[in-house]
């Protein structure tokens, strides 16, 4: 389904993807994991289409993302269902409008249908009958669930996580945890998801990709990331600093 290949990418001198490459099958549930500032993020933007390649190519069902107009990149993005880092809700608008925003801003279903995906999109999450409150009635937990219900609302065929348990506390991240998980297997969604927690990655993941100094370093299923005796891999995975990481 998802297919990078040897995708370069730099900021002005900063150089953060030195030739990724990977590829992602319809139905995984896949984890990429590695340092903070390290280009998890970065990876994840050329995916969905928000950042062009400076070399290499991204491909979405065999078409390169990299050759398309806005136009058709809108298209492809409707496949793709967000779950951003800081939930990124709309401050001014309620549950109700921010869940279904794209729907509304689409016109295809009337107000009514509408309305019920939202409350479906609700329900999967947990948070059934909280239409009417407004962003800041709601705990940091509550914000990344209604972005999850968001991202979910109009059954996109994979879903994306920038580090969903940031910013939350062990009990509010094991629930996002376990959510994601649920969509995977009940919407039998593609997931994939960045992050450096490696509890979420335990939960949510079936294979772990790990970006190292621009590159994916290993490729693995999980349980074979999480027994890997590779001093790198090892390290990341136990929390261990190596005297260079101490050294910076």
């Amino acid at each position: 389904m998802i297919e990078v290949k040897d995708v370069h990418k730099s900021f002005g001198t900063q150089k953060v993807l030195r030739g990724a490459s990977l590829r992602i099958e319809q139905g995984e549930a896949v984890v990429i994991i590695g340092r903070s500032g390290g280009g998890k993020s970065i990876l994840l933007k050329h995916i969905i289409g928000l950042l062009r390649p400076d070399s290499g190519s991204v491909l979405f069902d065999g078409h390169d993302l990299a050759c398309m107009d806005e136009r058709a990149l809108l298209g492809v993005r409707r496949n793709f269902g967000m779950l951003f880092q800081m939930a990124a809700l709309f401050d001014s608008l309620n549950v109700n409008e921010n869940v279904g925003f794209v729907l509304r801003r689409e016109r295809k279903h009337s107000e009514a249908e509408i309305r019920a995906l939202v409350a479906d999109a609700l329900d999967r999450v947990e948070l059934p009958g909280i239409e009417q409150k407004m962003p800041s009635e709601l705990s940091g937990g509550m914000r990344k669930r209604v972005g999850l219900a968001r991202a979910i609302v109009y059954r996109p065929q994979i879903v994306l996580y920038d580090e969903p348990t940031t910013g939350l506390d062990p009990i509010a991240g094991d629930r996002i945890d376990r959510l994601i998980r649920r969509v995977w297997e009940e919407l039998k969604v593609t997931s994939i998801a960045v992050t450096h927690d490696m509890k979420s990655a335990r939960t949510i993941s079936n294979r772990i990709l790990m970006l190292h100094e621009g590159r994916i370093y290993a490729d693995a299923p999980t349980d074979q990331i999480l027994r890997s005796t590779d001093p790198l891999i090892y390290n990341f995975v136990n929390g261990i600093a190596t005297p260079r990481a101490e050294a910076t």
